[in-house]
């Protein structure tokens, strides 16, 4: 078994903030602490209403998703836990799942699909089971595939 990590975490994409009222949610994120909004995103299936915000500049922008259930009496609850989860920037996400995978990592339905951003994803189960004990432990944690600009940047600042 190959042990050397066919990719790497670059840094953070984002944090996703759960609630039940999204607008109480902007007046905090928003209004006084001043992330800009950039975007809304709706997915019945995902049971969420997303407002997608950012903060920091150009490649290390990270978006702070503030989200609300659709339908408060439907699964996934993207309201519950607050902090819903967190977003890492992978630099081969296939080489990632696959690795992942063949190591035990447990992964949530729906596999690598197209992400509120426009950007590749897929979720790491914040549980595991008898057939892939590893998990986020507790934590949903959201693979995202940079883009190559991304993937320069950290490039960039890691060769100093």
């Amino acid at each position: 078994m190959n042990s050397k990590r066919p990719f790497s975490v670059l840094g953070i994409q984002q944090i996703a903030v759960g609630g039940p009222d999204k607008q109480r949610l902007r007046s905090f994120w928003v209004d006084l602490l001043g992330l800009e909004y950039r975007d809304t995103f709706i997915s019945e299936s995902e049971n969420v209403d997303e407002d997608i915000c950012i903060m920091g500049v150009g490649d290390f922008t990270v978006e702070v998703d503030l989200m609300q259930p659709l339908d408060i009496s439907k699964k996934p609850r993207v309201d519950s836990p607050a902090l819903n989860h967190i977003g890492l920037w992978i630099d081969d996400l296939a080489a990632a799942v696959h690795w992942l995978t063949y190591r035990g990592v447990r992964f949530t339905p729906g596999g690598v699909r197209p992400g509120a951003a426009g950007y590749d994803v897929c979720f790491v189960h914040p549980k595991g089971n008898s057939d892939f004990p590893s998990s986020g432990e507790g934590v949903l944690v959201e693979l995202v595939q940079a883009p190559p600009h991304v993937i320069e940047a950290y490039r960039v600042i890691a060769n100093g």
